[in-house]
């Protein structure tokens, strides 16, 4: 250790307890001091994309719990004491008086409300256990539910707490209906929940919630637990009324609508004088299958060693003592590490970012049982595994290690390196959530149209390089090498002066001669020169160094403006954020002297505006993430602190009380859009300029993955029936709800419109159709026997219920924007003439219905 390490280490351990954010302390059940800070939503359930739940007001019994998307997911909470109810969570009933909220605060893994009243101090904290040094343990869909109460007037109270979530956590919409069970699990009262659908991963896109799999309301049977389903208003009211006994006699009947039933649990938690008394529930969702990837269905990662719900449920309640505490040491560790780099206000919003950049993906297992994490494009295309969103998120991944960071690169790097990857740059995407089966955005896989190749080769070439100096060598990108040589030399010959084309900040649209995506191929290039140093590839190293360096050289002639650097080469007078510029010092690359980056800086500071600095000259608005990346540029506290505070405000003074967003306007703090994602782990780049911190939190890596399973390889399909965009098609159709048995074999479809298909509103539409519903029937002929593997080819936008042969066969949820490939029943098909009936809704956007049918061959 040279001695400037030294004298920072020996520092930061002095100075550990005076940055100490307000209210940490060793007792972890200690009250905490109130938070100025107000967050525009507070995470509560903070798990994957679908389990994923929030309050969207001061207080939290002011309005009712939703979902990201702003869709009802209620939870709800009321603590009786002395036979008088006061609710803490949930906006109803309004018969029970709501208890003085007096803060709330939000830490990386834990949300803690305090609440009192003349007798009682109450505190109710939401725990998500995202420890992201074991992998195990943050796949997990948890979250505790701890309710602490403490007697404030030193008197004897009796207190009971209730607790109760709703039956819509398990559906996409309110009306989908839901049964309920009691499991038997050893120690744990339990009770769970599900649709009767039950159509595994049969939705994909954005707006919307899970409708598969169950969702669990638990307690440790030592509480003496009550639990039941019934009726939300009901069950609140009669607990209130009478306590827990009040729960013992209710019965209800399944299957019953979402909305219309809660699962609920009530316990005692005795006399509250001298010390304080505590009880805690568990709420967790098993999703049984979580991700598609290449056809395949994968299982969520904490089931890798066979687990299954009751393993998950039982372990969660029996290690609550120990997580909470590791989750305690967690926090408090790392919001001292946030308050020492940059301050109280940097690290309210590195909280508020850290388990919602978690909850925007899901870990699952591959067929060797490693991790692999998806990432959603939550709130604006709903794609999957997106380099230019994951880019952005990597800081948080990164700063923990390997394995958190190989498993977002593993499953996108696989499929850059299959045969179905042609092109001699990186891909977008891999799909949209939850289906991750190939690129849709853009021009797909099949066409270099809408495609953003300096962007997504250089996003890569950058994080290849921060994984490299995490871990001291190149060992993972010589697996990747031809992949990541390709895009070197693409950006070697296309990257200095790009052309038209768009980048990370695609809503902005295409421009030529970007000059910070020049800068992301600065830098992408001076990263793969460092690779090849480490890889012993000396030559190639002082090749791409000596490019990188010109071209740097060349950038700063070409792009200056007197006391700025412009948005495009071709545009004075303009001017951008370089976020793209923050890996040249991380990585010690040199390419960029620092006058350029003090230069920038000073701009910034007098361009800025009240809630922070716009992306550039084109508009008002920013991006939350790149002004991070901007603020770090110079490494001095006096900078960061200009740029990041009016982030800060912003949050607390936004009048949208959605998950945090990344796109906002800095006048008025208003909201462009874009709520919940996963850029946000953005905001801890600049601990990645300390390597100290660095080291410290990525050597902590217990997963230890390696030796990831190949890309699942998706069987070959033969055309069977042909869609419309292979042969011309006939549809009979109505608009309206017809009568009667309108998907059977012999239905007859004499006063139905005919058509030729497909139908929609765009392209590749031949029949218009544009109202929000429609009743189709195609009678297909098969001249050949049907094979053993068969599959319904089928473009639908929306939702599709198909039925064939008038048995239902399928029900697709969201929308596709191609033709996709769904394995069916062999024997729901015949040779000769085959009956196809389908209902479509549609709600929003573009829409299109066309099928077909495919025989499906195994892949060598």
């Amino acid at each position: 250790m040279n001695c400037k390490l030294l004298i920072t280490t020996v520092l930061l351990c002095i100075t550990q307890l005076a940055f100490l954010p307000d209210g940490y302390c060793d007792d972890a059940t200690e009250t905490t001091k109130p938070n100025d800070f107000r967050p525009p939503a507070v995470p509560l359930v903070a798990c994957d994309p679908y389990f994923s739940v929030w309050s969207q007001a001061d207080n939290l019994w002011e309005t009712k719990t939703t979902h990201w998307t702003g869709k009802p997911h209620r939870l709800a909470a009321i603590i009786r004491i002395d036979g008088t109810p006061y609710r803490l969570m949930g906006a109803e009933p309004q018969t029970i008086v709501a208890m003085e909220q007096k803060s709330v605060e939000v830490r990386p893994t834990q949300t803690i409300y305090q609440f009192a009243c003349e007798q009682v101090a109450v505190e109710l904290t939401f725990t998500t256990p995202s420890l992201p040094d074991d992998i195990l343990i943050l796949s997990r869909p948890t979250t505790y539910v701890d309710c602490k109460v403490t007697s404030i007037d030193q008197k004897q109270h009796d207190a009971e707490f209730y607790f109760d979530a709703g039956g819509e956590l398990t559906t996409n919409t309110l009306e989908q209906t839901v049964s309920g069970s009691t499991p038997t699990i050893a120690g744990v009262s339990a009770l769970k929940i599900g649709t009767d659908s039950q159509h595994v991963l049969g939705r994909s896109g954005d707006d919307l919630r899970i409708d598969w799999g169950y969702l669990y309301l638990a307690a440790d049977s030592r509480f003496q637990a009550r639990t039941t389903f019934g009726n939300a208003k009901s069950l609140r009211h009669c607990f209130g009324q009478s306590g827990v006994e009040a729960l013992n006699n209710v019965t209800q009947t399944f299957p019953v609508k979402a909305g219309e039933v809660v699962a609920s649990l009530a316990m005692s938690l005795g006399s509250v004088a001298d010390q304080p008394v505590a009880c805690h529930a568990l709420i967790a969702y098993d999703d049984l299958y979580s991700i598609e990837f290449m056809k395949k269905r994968l299982r969520p990662y904490w089931r890798k060693d066979g687990w299954e719900a009751d393993d998950l449920i039982t372990a969660a309640v029996n290690e609550h003592d120990e997580l909470i505490k590791r989750c305690v040491e967690f926090d408090r560790e790392l919001l001292s590490d946030l308050t020492i780099a940059g301050g109280k206000e940097y690290a309210d919003i590195a909280s508020l970012a850290y388990r919602q950049c978690l909850a925007a993906g899901k870990f699952v297992a591959d067929d060797n049982g490693q991790p692999l994490q998806f990432c959603k494009e939550n709130h604006s295309n709903g794609c999957i595994a997106t380099s230019d969103v994951f880019y952005p998120m990597m800081p948080q991944f990164l700063l923990f290690g390997p394995s958190m960071t190989k498993s977002v690169l593993v499953p996108f790097m696989e499929y850059a390196a299959s045969d179905r990857w042609k092109f001699p740059y990186a891909p977008h995407d891999l799909g949209t959530y939850p289906k991750a089966n190939g690129q849709r955005y853009g021009g797909g896989e099949n066409s270099e149209d809408g495609q953003m190749p300096v962007e997504e080769s250089g996003n890569l070439l950058a994080l290849f390089g921060a994984l490299a100096k995490m871990e001291g060598n190149a060992d993972f990108a010589e697996i990747y090498w031809p992949q990541l040589s390709s895009w070197a030399n693409y950006l070697k010959e296309k990257g200095f002066d790009p052309d038209n084309q768009l980048c990370t900040d695609d809503f902005a649209g295409h421009m030529a001669h970007n000059v910070n995506l020049s800068a992301k191929a600065i830098v992408g290039l001076g990263s793969y020169a460092m690779l090849c140093e480490m890889r012993g590839l000396h030559d190639e190293s002082k090749e791409y160094d000596t490019i990188a360096k010109q071209y740097a050289r060349q950038w700063i002639a070409t792009a200056r403006d007197g006391d700025h650097f412009v948005l495009a080469f071709d545009r004075k007078g303009t001017w951008s954020q370089k976020y793209n510029l923050v890996w040249d010092r991380i990585l010690g690359l040199g390419l960029f002297p620092d006058e350029v980056l003090e230069t920038e800086m000073a701009f910034y500071r007098k361009t800025q505006n009240e809630y922070g600095l716009p992306l550039d000259s084109r508009s008002d608005y920013t991006k939350l993430d790149w002004v991070l990346w901007t603020a770090t540029l110079t490494q001095k506290r006096e900078d960061f602190d200009a740029l990041m505070m009016p982030v800060h405000k912003f949050l607390s003074a936004t009048p949208q009380r959605t998950p945090m967003t990344d796109w906002y306007f800095t006048s008025t703090a208003v909201k462009v859009g874009f709520d919940a994602r996963p850029v946000v782990g953005g905001v801890f780049l600049k601990l990645l300029y300390d390597s100290a911190i660095w080291n410290k939190h990525a050597q902590r890596d217990k997963t230890k993955a390696e030796g990831w399973a190949p890309m699942p390889v998706a069987p070959e399909t033969i055309t069977l029936v042909p869609t419309s965009e292979k042969t011309q098609t006939l549809y009979h159709y109505v608009t309206t709800e017809p009568s009667g048995e309108w998907y059977a074999d012999d239905y007859s479809t004499s006063d139905w419109k005919q058509a030729r298909g497909g139908l929609g509103t765009e392209s590749p539409s031949t029949t218009k159709w544009a109202t929000p519903e429609i009743w189709v029937r195609r009678i297909v002929d098969i001249n050949t026997p049907v094979p053993e593997k068969v599959a319904l080819r089928i473009w639908h936008d929306e939702d599709a219920s198909v039925y064939i042969n008038g048995q239902h066969v399928i029900t697709l949820g969201g929308y596709t924007t191609g033709y996709e490939v769904y394995e069916i029943p062999s024997s729901s098909l015949k040779q000769g003439k085959n009956t196809v009936a389908i209902y479509v809704r549609q709600s929003t956007g573009g829409q299109f219905i066309d099928v077909g049918f495919d025989a499906l061959v195994a892949s060598n």
